[in-house]
């Protein structure tokens, strides 16, 4: 499981690298994970040796949210100031992801 981790966070530290070298307007830990998917896609063997630790975090997954949720708690005036463009920013996210979701579960099926 140590080897997992490992491999887990060592993608996420290439993200982080990523861009802060090339000054990236998206997270590290987004550029990681498509780092990973890529290494996932070219050595198709390893996916096997990353479900089981992937699985334990994920069942663990609601921790994660803590540092979200303590966040939303400290700033939760500018929230208030704020909420219509919030709003409006998660209605579209919402709406851009169902639609490209299913153009690209489509596209898969051709």
């Amino acid at each position: 499981m140590l080897n997992t981790l490992l491999i887990l966070l060592l993608f996420q530290t290439m993200g982080e690298g990523l861009v802060y070298l090339l000054g990236l307007p998206v997270p590290g830990p987004v550029i990681g994970m498509l780092l990973l998917l890529a290494y996932l896609i070219v050595k198709k063997n390893t996916a096997a040796k990353l479900a089981p630790a992937s699985s334990q975090l994920l069942s663990h997954m609601a921790l994660l949210f803590v540092p979200a949720g303590v966040g939303i708690s400290v700033h939760v005036h500018r929230i208030a100031e704020e909420w219509i463009p919030i709003a409006v920013a998660l209605i579209v996210s919402t709406v851009v992801s169902i639609v490209v979701t299913a153009a690209v579960i489509q596209r898969l099926k051709k």
